[in-house]
């Protein structure tokens, strides 16, 4: 598949690094910064543009009207717009992805699609991002919350804790803990790396534990791993930006939240914008504020501001003055594996969570979710079956029976609004959506030809 991506900052970078990994796609990388540029070809199998990707002649040298998918990832929404208008109009290239921040686009729909602007799907990081810092907000002690089929199944990653009623105890021991509940442990990691979730499988302290369940069962099956932990309430915000003031507006309705912003323009507008939450002028890296607002009883400190050492820093010394649970959103991913060892208990990183929903509109096949685990090394998706038992390598087959790839398992099957935890003797039919854990996403193309297809 012929792919070109326009921008590489953060996410184009991600994008790049993940697409070009798979044999079959072909990628190349629009951008205005020839050093990024040179430094990506270098490290990446992909071809590389300099200029303005909005430009007819760039996307003509690009190769847009040969490539079947445009993904516009620059810094500018007009930029991206734009992008996808011309490669319509000119190339009449087939999909048009385009990462949209401002509010006032995405919160009107029919700007685009069809009837409106050549963009086919717009991605909003911000507002995944935010989404996604909710669901951990709204469970508290998970380490990652992912839907798939609409909501009707989560994959939730938790770290179990002594104390947890499954702890020191084997996996085949979960159903009398939890009689009349479906979940299915899809992963087990242990000190980084990952163990086989069989049978046997003793559950130890600190194992992060990756686990399907219907959204209503997941408190009780959280409650076998650790000791409950109380509904979060008081919520502070570090950072008035995008994702700081959307989190806030969300959260408001249903929790007390404080926001502090260090710029007097910005809090100014927060504080006009926000009909609950309390506004706060000043710096989250300031001790003596930080006690002022009882730091010390906040469930939650999400530090959200556009500077990660910021972040850092003031995760850190929420966590050492009390705060219960503190996140922090870091781009950098060498810095996301020094916060793994550090108080900081949860580092959300935008690339990963935008990479999940850019990959759904890009594999090959009826991939329809999927989201990146363990800073992109394992992945989860959702996908739809098709065919029949001639033409299908899945349809009417057992679990057991699928040849799938080492580290690959099948955690649950969706048919209709019925939700099957798989077991060996699950089988598959036509139209059901599959959940897929894959440990090792280097597989991922040995997935997509048994699977995916589903064709001899």
């Amino acid at each position: 598949m012929k792919i070109l991506i326009l921008g590489a900052g953060q996410v184009g970078r991600t994008a790049a690094h993940h697409l070009s990994r798979e044999e079959a796609n072909e990628v190349t990388v629009v951008d205005t910064n020839e050093d990024v540029l040179r430094d990506l070809q270098d490290r990446l199998d992909v071809r590389t543009v300099a200029g303005n990707a909005a430009l007819p002649t760039v996307l003509e040298a690009a190769g847009a009207a040969e490539a079947e998918v445009l993904v516009a990832l620059t810094s500018s929404d007009e930029v991206n717009v734009m992008a996808c208008e011309v490669a319509f109009t000119l190339f009449r290239t087939p999909t048009k992805i385009a990462r949209i921040r401002a509010a006032e686009y995405t919160n009107r729909p029919t700007l685009f699609g069809s009837e409106g602007l050549a963009v086919d799907l717009v991605i909003s990081p911000e507002q995944l991002v935010t989404d996604y810092v909710e669901r951990l907000i709204h469970h508290p002690g998970t380490l990652q919350v992912l839907d798939f089929a609409d909501g009707k199944v989560r994959l939730i990653g938790v770290r179990a804790r002594a104390g947890g009623l499954l702890v020191g105890h084997s996996l085949r021991e979960l159903p009398q803990h939890l009689p009349k509940v479906e979940v299915r442990v899809v992963a087990i990691y242990r000190d980084g790396r990952a163990i086989p979730p069989e049978g046997d499988t003793v559950i130890a302290d600190a194992d992060e534990v990756f686990f399907l369940a219907g959204r209503e069962d997941i408190r009780r099956v959280m409650g076998e791993l650790r000791r409950g932990d109380d509904p979060a309430r008081r919520v502070l915000i570090a950072g008035g930006g995008n994702i700081g003031l959307r989190l806030a507006r969300t959260l408001e309705k249903h929790n007390q939240v404080k926001l502090i912003e260090r710029d007097a323009t910005r809090a100014r507008r927060a504080s006009e914008i926000l009909e609950r939450a309390i506004v706060l002028h000043g710096d989250a890296a300031d001790e003596e504020l930080l006690i002022e607002e009882n730091i010390d009883s906040a469930d939650v400190f999400a530090a959200m501001t556009n500077s990660e050492e910021a972040n850092i820093l003031s995760a850190m010394l929420a966590k050492r003055l009390g705060a219960h649970k503190v996140m922090a959103l870091i781009n950098k991913p060498s810095y996301t594996e020094l916060v793994e060892s550090s108080p900081i208990d949860i580092a959300i990183s935008p690339q990963t969570i935008t990479i999940g929903s850019l990959l759904a509109h890009v594999r090959r096949g009826d991939v329809v979710r999927v989201h990146a685990l363990k800073r992109g090394a394992a992945e989860a998706l959702e996908a739809v079956v098709h065919g029949d038992e001639r033409s299908s390598r899945i349809v009417g087959r057992a679990v057991a029976d699928i040849p799938l790839p080492e580290g690959a398992s099948i955690g649950a099957v969706v048919r209709g609004e019925q939700v099957i935890m798989a077991h060996h003797d699950t089988r598959v039919l036509a139209d059901d959506h599959v959940i897929l854990f894959l440990a090792d996403r280097r597989h991922l193309e040995a997935v997509e030809r048994l699977f995916l297809h589903s064709t001899r």
